[in-house]
């Protein structure tokens, strides 16, 4: 137990001594000044008696004549060792805390207070726990002392030489600079190791903010000695470059702005923004943080092509030879560019046309753009749009971001360096949109020639014309751009080239271009046209010509290879050892059946990437009135078999058909390919004779395909892509067509070799094509 109150002898009943903003504990000698007449009196009294004393913390210290109720109901009883007379009547006396009292009455006396007291005894005994507590005080109490000029080394060496628990935590606890009820609290305490834990939790909070504090002061300094020392460094400099005579760099720098934004020709609005933002950056330190964004962005200003233009070549005739010596055909796209220079050269000044090249892959839609900025004689750029979903791509982050910069649009006008070059928007049917913003509607203000005069990006924030730009965007399809961005765009299509087409292309384009490119010459290697077309056939299934350049690039670096290890040239490639360069051969053309049959047609269907033939193939079975449709067929295709067979059951006695055909059977109707997705309405006259064919048992002509909508009234409607229809049929040999009459002007399109090659039969109602379709009874052969 640790108990030294037997030692000590005390009266039952001792003058108090009340206490503000003050704590006295057992074992500690302290200072008092006392000031207060009633508290004057009190300590004349116990000087008078044994000097004994009772030292009450008051509970407001507000209070400056306290009452008996105005105490605390415990304390600590004290011995005055010293008395000494201070000016103005005031007395000071050094105190020494003996023990803790509790405090069960409080009266007065001859005007001053007094109380009954009891010793209190501290609780507990010499544990591990309390020793590793003691320990740890100790520990951190020392850390504190070296941290923070507000304890004294002195105090930790007399706590380092007690051993008894409770002494320990009171001396430690006069020290701490705590609120003074959490000393009051410790006052009260009598268990000696909850007082431990106690002391040790406030000198651990104390710790952690005498830390945070010295931390913070250092870094202080640190920003001070570096402010210090850049400033004499700076003065130095400055000393180095009077001493020198050198002219202030920065003052170079800011003529050096100011006279290219002068020598730029900007609009007067941009220049007085311009030098507005130069003005600024004089007035800021080298060293701040925005320093480097307004230098780059100042830039960025004087690098824009604010006035800088190329010159158009406007000899119309050498623009109509170099964009025939680079594309083959295209006759249209051709013939709007000749007509725009036309219209240039009258007027002397036109708004730059916005055009969108729409065509499968592989067509020339790019290198198109490129052939057209050689003709004109304009710097040519080209951006990208696949996979865009961030707004900012096009419009530029704000300068607030790190790391802002402009969008794509100033950037290639920038990189050009004219303000009237032309501009290639890559793939733009196939931009996105999140949660970023959607690129698309960023670009309407790009592409509207009542808008683009004035584009604003979000880094620039100035006006900037690009009404003299030649926009030039590229798609594969329509259906994926937003309306409102097709209706500013010049839509020119590029449909995919004709056997005879490509053949051509890869004698007078590819072969030339790829011969260069390997190192050979023509009396290296020698191509048949035979063979380019077998090239065409099996190996490159395709609208465009991609496919058929990397075949024949294929080739040359074989033959290439060959000639290094030694071989002579020239090199005859055949058909027959095509595979040795090729390999197995990778495509079969779909070819005409070569004999008629009953409920097969042939169909005529659109693809991405050209145009192909589908057969269409009905049986009928015995079953509940069910139409099957398969093929991975899409909803307008089952539609129009639908319509199909609605409009034959109403017909049926006109048809010469049992009008009760379908009570009891089923009718399976399946396009081949099953692993390709087919839709669209152009089948419809393909699945009409199919099923006409079924239920009449008459066969369908072997080489004739059709194409065509249908309604239940039996019209035949207009449909799309015939280019691409008639390709297709030419390939695989058929040279009977039946299309909708409507789409008669759609023939002007395809060249005259297959035009001179090919039947066509224009119907605008069913009955029309049943008379062209359908073999007459006991014959065979072709239409």
């Amino acid at each position: 137990m640790f108990d030294e109150i037997s030692e000590i002898r005390v009266p039952e009943i001792l003058p108090v001594l009340p206490l503000r903003n003050t704590v006295v504990f057992p074992n500690i000698i302290v200072p008092l000044i006392v000031g207060r007449e009633r508290s004057i009196r009190t300590v004349e009294e116990a000087m008078l008696q044994d000097k004994l004393i009772a030292l009450v913390p008051q509970n407001e210290s507000e209070v400056e004549s306290p009452e008996t109720h105005d105490l605390l109901n415990y304390g600590t009883v004290g011995v005055i060792i010293r008395k000494l007379l201070m000016p103005e009547g005031e007395i000071r006396i050094i105190v020494q805390g003996l023990a803790r009292i509790a405090i069960s009455e409080v009266f007065k006396e001859q005007y001053i207070l007094k109380a009954v007291i009891s010793l209190v005894r501290e609780t507990g005994r010499m544990t591990k726990r309390v020793k590793a507590l003691m320990k740890n005080v100790r520990d951190v109490f020392q850390r504190l002392v070296v941290i923070s000029p507000n304890y004294h080394e002195e105090v930790y060496i007399t706590a380092l030489n007690i051993d008894d628990p409770g002494k320990l935590a009171d001396i430690i606890a006069s020290e701490l600079i705590i609120p003074q009820s959490e000393k009051e609290e410790l006052l009260k305490m009598s268990r000696v190791e909850s007082r431990l834990q106690r002391v040790n939790k406030f000198l651990l909070r104390e710790l952690e903010m005498a830390e945070l504090g010295s931390k913070i002061q250092t870094e202080a300094m640190t920003e001070i000695e570096k402010q210090q020392k850049d400033y004499f460094l700076r003065q130095q400099l400055k000393a180095i470059h009077d001493e020198l005579g050198e002219d202030d760099e920065r003052a170079k720098e800011y003529i050096e702005f100011t006279t290219k934004i002068k020598n730029a020709k900007m609009p007067e609005d941009v220049e007085e923004e311009a030098l507005k933002e130069l003005k600024r950056l004089r007035q800021m330190p080298p060293q701040a943080a925005e320093y480097s964004i307004s230098r780059t962005y100042l830039e960025t200003m004087v690098s824009l092509p604010w006035n800088k233009k190329t010159s158009d070549t406007l000899d119309i005739k050498r623009v109509a030879h170099i964009l025939d010596q680079d594309h083959y055909n295209l006759k249209k796209i051709k013939e709007r560019i000749i007509e725009y220079l036309a219209v240039t050269r009258l007027t002397g000044e036109m708004k730059g046309p916005i055009f969108c090249f729409i065509g499968p892959p592989g067509v020339g839609k790019t290198s198109l753009g490129m052939s057209i900025a050689r003709a004109l004689g304009r710097k040519f750029n080209r951006i990208s749009l696949g996979g865009i979903r961030d707004e900012a791509e096009i419009r530029g982050h704000r300068r607030t971001y790190i790391g802002a910069l402009p969008g794509r649009i100033i950037q290639g006008i920038i990189k050009s360096g004219s303000k009237n070059p032309i501009f290639m928007l890559d793939e733009i049917d196939k931009i996105g949109t999140d949660f970023r913003g959607d690129p698309a509607s960023a670009l309407l203000e790009v592409l509207d020639p009542e808008q683009n005069f004035s584009f604003s990006d979000h880094y620039l924030e100035v006006p900037f014309d690009l009404s003299s730009v030649m926009f030039i965007t590229t798609a594969n399809v329509t259906y994926t751009i937003p309306p409102a961005l097709i209706d500013r765009m010049e839509i020119l299509r590029l449909p995919g080239y004709s056997e005879e087409e490509k053949v051509l292309i890869a004698r007078n384009h590819l072969i030339p271009k790829l011969l260069s490119s390997h190192g050979l010459t023509s009396r290296d290697v020698k191509i048949s046209l035979k063979l380019l077309r077998e090239i065409i056939r099996r190996y490159s299934r395709e609208a465009g010509v991609r496919n058929l350049e990397r075949s024949i690039a294929s080739i040359f670096r074989k033959i290439a290879r060959r000639i290094t290890e030694g071989e002579q040239s020239p090199f005859v490639i055949k058909i027959e050892t095509l595979k040795d360069y090729l390999g197995p051969q990778q495509y079969f053309l779909d070819q005409a059946n070569d004999k008629s049959e009953v409920g097969v047609a042939t169909g005529l269907a659109w693809t991405p990437t050209g145009g192909e033939i589908l057969f269409v193939e009905s049986t009928i079975m015995k079953g509940s009135k069910k139409l099957i449709l398969t093929g991975q067929l899409g909803d307008v295709m089952k539609e129009s078999a639908e319509a199909a067979l609605s409009y034959i059951r109403s017909q049926a006695n006109e048809l010469k058909l049992d009008p009760d055909f379908f009570d009891q059977t089923d009718i399976h109707v399946h396009v081949p390919s099953g692993a390709i997705p087919k839709d669209g309405p152009s089948a419809g006259v393909a699945i009409a004779m199919s099923l006409l064919s079924l239920l009449a048992r008459v066969p369908i002509f072997h080489d004739l395909a059709m194409t065509g909508e249908i309604t239940l009234r039996g019209k035949v409607l207009p449909v799309g892509g015939i280019k691409e229809k008639v390709l297709a049929a030419h390939r695989a040999g058929i040279q009977k067509i039946i299309l909708p009459k409507q789409n008669r002007g759609d023939l002007e399109d395809i060249s005259p070799e297959v035009l001179n090659k090919t039947t066509f039969y224009f119907v605008d109602k069913l009955k029309e094509v049943y008379r062209l379709a359908l073999l007459p009874k006991g014959k065979t052969g072709s239409v």
